[in-house]
């Protein structure tokens, strides 16, 4: 979750709220106002979350959800909330498994030239677009051809008999 830079600029800041699976797809996104407290956006979210994808039932959320966000979500909606936070001995930047999931999405949204800079005046626009950007990057990922390697059983030619 990053929120845009406001200094010097027409639109104030916005936070970007993405939910990814496990491969790092877009399930949904929502962008609100940097102002806006993280728990509370994502109550809606988690709501859009839970209409969208039933079947969810696990999710793994920043520590800038934790608090009463968790027990909400448990008895209202029937998602369990787990809070990835970093190792108390931690210190600098360790890699954390769950959440750099989600970092490498965004990075692989912010590829597409339209979402590096905020142009847009309404939030779901924003929310159009970083879409969009998603669904650029799943029809390539379906589209890519596998690279067949040259040592493997199947390019063995067959022995001529004599």
């Amino acid at each position: 979750m990053y929120s845009s830079p406001g200094a010097g600029k027409k639109v104030s800041g916005r936070k970007r709220h993405v939910v990814v699976d496990t491969f790092g797809l877009l399930m949904t996104v929502m962008v609100t106002p940097a102002g806006q407290p993280d728990r509370d956006a994502a109550r809606e979210l988690l709501a859009r979350l839970r209409m969208l994808h039933p079947q969810l039932t696990l999710i793994w959320g920043d520590s800038a959800y934790a608090g009463t966000l968790v027990t909400w979500a448990r008895r209202f909606l029937r998602l369990t909330l787990k809070i990835v936070t970093k190792r108390p001995d931690q210190t600098g930047f360790k890699v954390l498994a769950r959440r750099w999931i989600v970092e490498r999405s965004i990075s692989w949204l912010m590829n597409a030239r339209r979402n590096v800079i905020d142009y847009e005046r309404k939030p779901s626009h924003r929310e159009a677009h970083l879409t969009v950007a998603a669904i650029t990057l799943m029809s390539r990922r379906l589209t890519r051809v596998k690279a067949t390697r040259a040592w493997t059983k199947r390019s063995v030619q067959p022995a001529q008999a004599a």
